[in-house]
């Protein structure tokens, strides 16, 4: 006899397996859709599951979840700029933007979701997650630098070129990711390098240090 053919076998969600497809759901929602006009059934169809099982995971309703969602995507984009402290300088910003916009690219939902404010749903807790990724990347991006002890004029323009990254892969991806990534990643680099520049004719910190990374080139 031929056996009947079957079906797939269900397999039943671990727990975290279950919150990740919840806020995986909700950062597709949030992304093209005011926080505020997403529902807690939107995201329960989304997911193809109950609003009650979305309450189960999310008790505190929509505002936990858009925080959970914002946090997921944010620690994600921080690890980005994890980088080792090996070679030179310019090299491991290449890697850590090739690293950001292939998130941006693969995660363009998530990213909008994250950067794009505006909201009602937005708190100070929301903010301080977006704020955390930019700080964090900061860190990470004076600590290449060799920058232990960084003044007001080194901070303000390493805080400024975040912000241009940023808004640059924002309209990266509102205009379909032209140019290709490998380009923008290449002008973001030459950016750092002239924002920098310009910062060292006034700021003797920033002088020495583009100094050092022109020798380190």
């Amino acid at each position: 006899m031929t056996p009947a053919a079957s079906s797939p076998a269900y397999r039943r969600l671990s727990v975290e397996e279950r919150r990740n497809q919840l806020l995986s759901s909700a950062l597709g929602l949030f992304a093209h859709r005011a926080p505020e006009e997403v529902s807690l059934d939107d995201v329960a169809e989304a997911a193809g599951v109950s609003r009650p099982l979305v309450y189960r995971y999310f008790p505190g309703g929509k505002q936990q979840l858009y925080e959970a969602a914002l946090r997921s995507a944010a620690d994600e984009l921080q690890d980005c700029f994890d980088e080792p402290r090996e070679g030179p300088l310019l090299a491991r910003l290449s890697r850590a933007l090739d690293r950001y916009l292939t998130f941006v690219d693969e995660h363009d939902t998530g990213f909008s979701a994250l950067l794009q404010g505006g909201s009602v749903v937005e708190t100070s807790r929301t903010s301080s997650i977006v704020d955390g990724v930019r700080r964090t990347a900061a860190e990470h991006i004076l600590s290449h630098l060799g920058a232990t002890r960084p003044g007001p004029s080194l901070r303000m323009t390493v805080r400024m070129w975040i912000t241009a990254v940023e808004a640059s892969s924002l309209m990266w991806l509102d205009e379909g990711k032209q140019p290709p990534a490998g380009e923008l990643r290449d002008w973001l680099v030459e950016q750092f390098v002239a924002v920098l520049t310009v910062t060292a004719r006034r700021d003797p910190q920033t002088d020495a240090l583009v100094r050092a990374l022109a020798e380190d080139v």
